[in-house]
């Protein structure tokens, strides 16, 4: 088993491509490894000293190590981890844990909320999941559209500049209702 590694624009935060489907839907994000209790590939990998969160696509995996660690001495570690995993048969979810991300909507915006999710679907998404991340929808009120930022894209240097002039550039033009985005924590 190859696994390639690829860099993204958060310099914490590699992405390992094991060659083979991650997660078939959806995505998975574990903050700690106490939120890995799902998942024996994020168990394994936060088994390894300096990793402080595993993100899971559909065809890769991020990693974010902690900020005293080096990738010099985690990245063997890690690319170990996700090998044994896949070499031992095990799932890489236990049940269906996985999600879409979108945050459920009511009330009276529910067409503009509509908008703003295909719009995150069709340019956002896969365009975040090539860097290794995701971006969900997570509220809107009144113009201002909340989003979670996972992966890759929580922590990263340049979310906050992808956020206002990619994001907030583009559902502005879409959608005149929209008049700021903003992160939220999870």
């Amino acid at each position: 088993m190859f696994i390639q590694t690829e860099s993204t624009p958060n310099p914490a935060t590699l992405k390992f491509l094991p060659g083979q489907t991650v997660l078939a839907s959806g995505t998975a994000d574990f903050a700690s490894a106490d939120a890995a209790a799902a998942s024996p590939l994020a168990q394994r990998i936060f088994a390894v000293s300096g990793v402080a969160a595993v993100f899971f696509g559909a065809d890769f995996v991020t990693v974010t190590k902690a900020e005293d660690a080096d990738w010099d001495h985690i990245k063997p570690s890690v690319l170990g981890a996700v090998m044994e995993h896949y070499q031992s048969g095990k799932p890489v979810m236990e049940g269906e844990q996985t999600a879409s991300g979108h945050a459920e909507h009511t009330g009276e915006d529910g067409e503009i909320v509509n908008q703003i999710k295909e719009l995150l679907d069709t340019r956002v998404r896969p365009a975040v999941a090539q860097d290794g991340g995701d971006i969900t929808f997570h509220g809107f009120d009144r113009g201002i559209v909340y989003l979670h930022m996972q992966g890759a894209c929580a922590g990263c240097p340049s979310s906050t500049l992808t956020l206002k002039m990619g994001i907030e550039n583009l559902l502005r033009h879409y959608i005149p209702e929209v008049v700021e985005v903003r992160p939220v924590a999870a």
